[in-house]
This record gives C-alpha cells, structure tokens and sequence, in this order.
C-alpha cells in the first residue's frame, strides 16, 4: 500500500474486506509500506485483486514470518493488526440520494464494499442495532435544511425537499423537523455509546453536535420551523452534550450559509495550490487506534471545501485527538474520540477530490482517483471496526 508500487489503493480496501466476508484471515501491518494488507495466498484472493486491478505481492510463509519478526521488533514503528470480521455498514442518507452525492457511498461503491442506507424510519425504530459502522450523510441535523434558504428558497429542489422532510416527521409523530432531527441525533448517539463506530463528514459534523447541545431549546426561526426562535437562546447551549465541540456561537442570521463559528470555510485564508493538511504520526504499538486511522502512503494530504471544511481548533474539546490538521491556520480536518464504548470520526469537507463541490456538479470518477490518500482516510473508517479488539495501553 505504499505510492509507487499499488495501482489501486482504494479498491484495496474492497479486496480485504472481500476476504474477511468470506472467512479469510487478514492482518493489517501498520506503517509496513504505507498501511498494507496481509492475506492467505489463495486463488480467489488473487483473481479478485487482478479482476479489480489491485497490486498484490506473492510471499513464501518464510517472507511473510520475517516481515512480521521486523514489525514486532521494538524498534520499528509498526505493527500487526488481526482483522476479524468484515464489519455491517449503514449509511444515513435521504432515499434518492445518488452515490457521488456523498464521498463515502461513492467510494463504498467503488471499492465494491457492501452497505444498506438507513434514514430517520429505520433510525428510529432501532434497526442500527443490526450495524457495527455508521456513516452520516451531509445532514443537517439542526433543522434548518442546510440553511440554503438564503441562496436557494426558490429552488424547486429545496422546496421539494422541506416537504419531504416535513412529511416524514410528521409520519414519525413530530411537529417539527427540528424535533425529528433531534430524536434522531440521540438515537445515533445512543448507538455509539452503546458500542457503535460513528463516522461523519462536512456538515453532518458540527450540525449533529449542534442539535445534541441545544435539546429543549428553539434556535430555528420562522422559515425552518413555522414559530420565532427562542429569546437568548445561545445563552441556553449545553456543551457537555456534544461529542466533540465547545463553546461554540450559533450563526442566527438564516440567510447566512453557517451553522456556528465551529467551521473555518468563512475565517480560511488559503488558495487552492497550498489547501493541504498533515497526518499526526502515532506509536502503532502504543496507539494503535488512531495509527489505524492514519494510515497512508503520504502524511501531507490535499484539502478540500465543504459547507463544513475544517473545524477551529480551539472550539474542540480536550479529549478529542486532533488527526489531521493545517496548523499555521488554526484548524482541524481530522479528529477522533470515545463516547461511552464506542467511537466516533468527524471530517471536514464534502469530496477529497473536488475542491470545491457546489449544488449540481458533476460527480467525481473514482476511477481517475483511485490512490487518493483523502479517500483511503474514509476507508480506514470502515475497516477500522473489523480489528480485533485489544485493550488500548495508557
């Protein structure tokens, strides 16, 4: 999995994980050639890499007891990871969606790693309990629609998609989709409390952390929700509910297109040429965890914009580990932390290969991308939960 020698990292992923849903044994070999996979030398492992056009190296069980001699030496820097099981995915995403609307359906797909996408009927009725890994579409789980009502009110899409969205609450037995949101939200977090691996990008970040925070409180005003919002009501913000951010300012203005000053898409002062961030380097015998997380063939990864696109480091919690960041600009990419018995990721930005997605552009084609170190962050998220789990050392 290192830059010059595998023609296809992502679909890489597909392969391992092909493996373990068919009962193989794999191992993950932290920071041996940038983050690779060992699998058993068998046919069908090997016409699936050369059918999806992965690299493979054949070893003799002498090699392959060598490496692993070198990667348990103290004195390097890596380790082995037994990979279990291939993990259950859900993806939380409107019905109609299409894959490139989301990076993480698309590279799924194109990694041709299964998934089932669930939205707020099967969330509420508890079906996340069928699931080890959640990832969260650009939702907002505010209630105020993205706020797109400044640039889009009149769009017939947004129109169509605040009745939609009315409806369904209302199927679900709310009077607002703030309310809706909201219960959705808790039952998410309930998931990861419970044990659940929680994976967000963009505005489904700092949105969801938002709606956890202001339970009980109306910060939506009479285009969102029908009713004013309720007086003073960021003196009413309860931090100790989120995952990850504190301290926050809700953005009030409903034409303004931000949700707080947790993003940095307003307060950046990058180009595009020099948009880049870098990957925090861990003791893979010590942190395995985040050295999974981690793991590329490059530590300097290309950034990119969202409505959410990097989060202001000084509005994150003390307990949440910093993965990837730009830190001449004061902000986080990547971050990670615990909640309960389980874990969540938050990402900043909408596509690692589109700068700057907006509102119809076309979807991105994989297949011009198929080493992205932005995408392999995203599947490190999903195999993540297939590692054999062993009591992190403090």
């Amino acid at each position: 999995m290192d830059e010059s020698t595998q023609t296809n990292h992502l679909k890489a992923y597909g392969i391992t994980y092909w493996a373990l849903e068919n009962d193989y044994k794999a191992s993950w070999l932290l920071n041996y050639r940038g983050g690779s996979f060992l699998l058993p030398d068998v046919t069908e492992i090997r016409k699936e890499c050369q059918i999806r056009g992965v690299s493979f190296e054949i070893l003799s069980d002498g090699q392959a007891n060598q490496i692993l001699d070198e990667i348990s030496s103290p004195s390097q820097n890596m380790e082995a990871v037994v990979l279990e099981k291939a993990p259950k995915i859900a993806v939380y995403t409107p019905k109609g969606k299409k894959p490139w609307d989301d990076a993480v359906t698309l590279v799924l797909t194109y990694a041709e790693i299964p998934f089932k996408a669930v939205y707020d009927e099967e969330v509420m009725t508890d079906q996340l309990l069928l699931y080890d890994w959640l990832h969260l579409h650009h939702e907002d789980f505010s209630g105020q629609y993205g706020k797109f009502f400044g640039a889009y009110r009149n769009a017939p899409w947004y129109i169509e998609q605040k009745k939609e969205a009315e409806a369904l609450a209302t199927k679900l037995g709310f009077a607002k989709v703030s309310e809706a949101k909201l219960a959705v939200a808790k039952k998410v977090r309930d998931f990861v409390i419970g044990g659940g691996f929680m994976f967000a990008m963009c505005s489904a970040t700092d949105s969801f952390d938002i709606a956890l925070s202001a339970e009980g409180v109306d910060i939506c005003e009479p285009m969102f929700d029908g009713d004013e919002s309720e007086a003073n009501y960021q003196s009413k913000i309860d931090y100790s509910r989120t995952f990850a951010f504190r301290d926050f300012i809700l953005e009030r203005v409903p034409t303004v297109y931000e949700f707080s000053d947790i993003d940095m898409t307003t307060k950046r002062k990058i180009p595009m040429e020099k948009d880049y961030f870098t990957l925090m380097e861990y003791s893979a015998k010590w942190d395995p965890i985040p050295s999974m997380l981690c793991q590329n063939h490059t530590q300097l990864v290309k950034g990119f914009m969202g409505q959410t696109t990097a989060f202001d480091s000084e509005l994150i919690k003390s307990h949440v580990l910093v993965m990837g960041e730009n830190r001449f600009n004061g902000e986080a990419r990547y971050i990670h932390g615990t909640k309960g018995k389980g874990m969540f990721t938050f990402f900043g930005g909408h596509d690692p290969e589109d700068y700057q997605h907006l509102v119809g552009d076309a979807p991105t084609v994989l297949d011009l991308h198929p080493n992205s170190p932005g995408y392999r962050l995203i599947l490190n998220n999903v195999l993540f939960p297939a590692a054999k789990k062993k009591k992190q050392k403090t």
